[in-house]
């Protein structure tokens, strides 16, 4: 017992600081933590929206395909992706070219937190035979 006070005694001022530093030093770590993955999260959404608008245009450029063929090829390889909420999907169509945007919100792990809005677009040629 007694040789528990002297090593107490020897503290002195210090005692408890391991305490207070961990109570500044957690939330540091926790909003480190939360932060890189919100920021993976959001970079997966903006992949997920370039994939969807690539898989649109790919099917709106294929010979005699409309745009609605375009859009339900996003629109469908969002919905079996996910992690894009609030998606809205446009499609272009000019004479030689088919451009179709996705846009839409990286799902938040933060509450209150709205991150910014994710928008990918994709052209593809459109497809045409062409005779001799």
């Amino acid at each position: 017992m007694r040789h528990l006070r002297e090593r107490l005694g020897r503290l002195g001022p210090e005692r408890g600081s391991m305490s207070v530093e961990l109570v500044i030093l957690m939330p540091v770590l926790l909003l480190a933590l939360f932060t890189i993955i919100q920021v993976g999260l959001w970079v997966n959404a903006r992949e997920v929206a370039l994939h969807a608008a690539a898989e649109g245009s790919a099917a709106a450029s294929a010979e005699n395909a409309t745009d609605e063929v375009g859009y339900a090829a996003a629109t469908a390889f969002v919905a079996q992706v996910g992690s894009l909420s609030g998606t809205t999907v446009t499609v272009d169509r000019s004479a030689t070219q088919v451009t179709v945007t996705v846009s839409g919100r990286a799902p938040s792990i933060v509450p209150g937190l709205t991150l910014p809005l994710v928008t990918q677009s994709s052209t593809s040629a459109i497809e045409a035979w062409s005779t001799p």
